[in-house]
């Protein structure tokens, strides 16, 4: 019986690895953790119940410990959208920038986007254009002094 359930362990350990392997969605690996610490407990001969007990405990305190650490560590490394990647590039001004007027807007990557100036300044046709941040659909740019593309 135990030599049948230390293999069942060994095989559960496994499927849980793989499927993380497929998913690379953080969700099975913390059941691996406890898959490999109740193999580790049926080699040793520990009872079944606390083999269960075991794998339990160890899923969940990976699952609600390191998850949320883990998770934060690899989402704040990523850029999460494409149009986030534009802050801190330059832009070129095609359309007067006036934000009393609502005009504006700037060319980059191949793109038109709508634009407002950052401290309601004037940006003129033919400028370059920093993006600083973007407030839904329109890009908030700042004049550059030297027409430097970043």
């Amino acid at each position: 019986m135990m030599e049948s359930l230390t293999l069942i362990w060994l095989i559960a350990l496994a499927i849980f690895i793989v499927i993380e392997i497929i998913t690379l969605g953080l969700a099975t690996i913390w059941f691996a953790c406890g898959a490999l610490a109740a193999f580790v407990a049926s080699l040793l001969g520990v009872n079944v119940q606390a083999q269960f007990v075991l794998f339990t405990v160890v899923s969940l305190a990976s699952l609600f410990t390191v998850r949320p650490y883990v998770a934060k560590k690899f989402t704040s490394e990523r850029i999460k959208t494409n149009c986030e990647s534009l802050i801190g590039k330059s832009a070129r001004v095609v359309e007067k920038i006036d934000n009393i007027n609502e005009t504006g807007v700037v060319f980059i990557n191949g793109l038109e986007w709508t634009a407002r100036a950052e401290n309601d300044a004037i940006v003129d046709i033919g400028k370059f254009a920093q993006i600083v941040e973007i407030k839904g659909v329109k890009l908030i740019v700042r004049e550059m002094k030297e027409e430097k593309i970043v």
